[in-house]
């Protein structure tokens, strides 16, 4: 199984930040510590190229965010400061989503960027610590190669991905579903192609129930070539932003039954980390760990 890794790629953040960069390192020397018993094959990604982005995003918030032209209300809704490492990690990201997509179509199994799930970057602005939209650059780049013609993108970050729904409202050869915080961030959220809003305090049964009884449903209406997933760590119950209540099993549980479901249906899948904020970076770690390792035992067995 293929993993991209763009940790190295640091985002320059002050002291203090609330963004976990810290989370990346660790999650990519745990991986690394067990590639070879997993069988894992570690890359890191070419980044996004303009054309890649632009077929997601305005020329000119492309053009902008490279020249450092953002302005700070700009920049204040992504909560990042501009800085070329800035550019370069946004860039690597996305890539990393574009190349597990590619690897996951051309060998019909899964792989997996250890970062990405940037679903708040709308078509002409970021947002949300978001700047370009790796799940849409990814999708669009392989229908423009001829790769997929339909991309199904299940979303399960506890956040909305109002980005991702907003850029493809018109475009129905991308389906996006979403389980998401009925009452958290953002908050307006366009309509996606199936939105499941979830009540505060949502925990593991409720929760996998609502995923069984919808994740058949997008994955038939999709018409779908490929999958793109973003297994979001923050609808843990130890999340500081995410108000729901899974148990670090309760999300291994989610992360199995899409991707069985997935392998059942055909579909090739591209995971992204997505995101979260547990007060311990370990417990994060735990859970984007617990990922990679399902979709590695899956590849094993498929």
């Amino acid at each position: 199984m293929d993993v991209f890794y763009t940790h190295h790629f640091v985002l320059p953040l002050p002291e203090g930040h609330r963004f976990p960069m810290a989370k990346y390192v660790r999650l990519y020397e745990r991986v690394a510590a067990q590639a070879e018993a997993l069988g894992i094959d570690l890359h890191e990604p070419e980044a996004a190229s303009v054309a890649d982005l632009e077929r997601a995003h305005d020329a000119d918030y492309v053009a902008r965010v490279a020249a450092g032209e953002l302005t700070p209300r700009e920049l204040s809704r992504i909560g990042f400061p501009w800085s070329p490492g800035m550019v370069e990690r946004s860039r690597r990201s996305s890539g990393a989503t574009v190349a597990a997509l590619r690897s996951a179509i051309g060998d019909g199994g899964v792989a997996v960027n250890l970062a990405g799930g940037t679903h708040h970057a709308h078509r002409d602005r970021g947002g949300g610590y978001c700047v370009f939209n790796d799940a849409v650059v990814a999708a669009r780049h392989v229908q423009a190669h001829g790769l997929a013609r339909r991309v199904l993108v299940i979303d399960l970050d506890v956040h909305h991905g109002d980005g991702t729904a907003s850029i493809c409202a018109d475009d129905p050869s991308i389906y996006t579903f979403s389980m998401h915080g009925a009452r958290n961030y953002p908050s307006v959220k366009p309509a996606g192609d199936l939105d499941v809003p979830l009540p505060d305090g949502c925990g593991d049964d409720e929760y996998l129930a609502l995923l069984r009884m919808h994740l058949p449903l997008a994955i038939a209406r999709s018409g779908a070539d490929a999958t793109i997933y973003l297994a979001g760590a923050d609808p843990y119950v130890g999340d500081r932003l995410g108000h729901l209540a899974l148990s670090k099993a309760g999300l291994e549980e989610r992360d199995r039954r899409v991707l069985s479901q997935c392998r059942t249906a055909g579909l090739p899948v591209a995971i992204a980390m997505a995101g979260g904020y547990a007060e311990q970076v370990e417990d994060i770690v735990d859970i984007h760990e617990a990922t990679v390792r399902m979709a590695a035992r899956l590849c094993a067995t498929s």
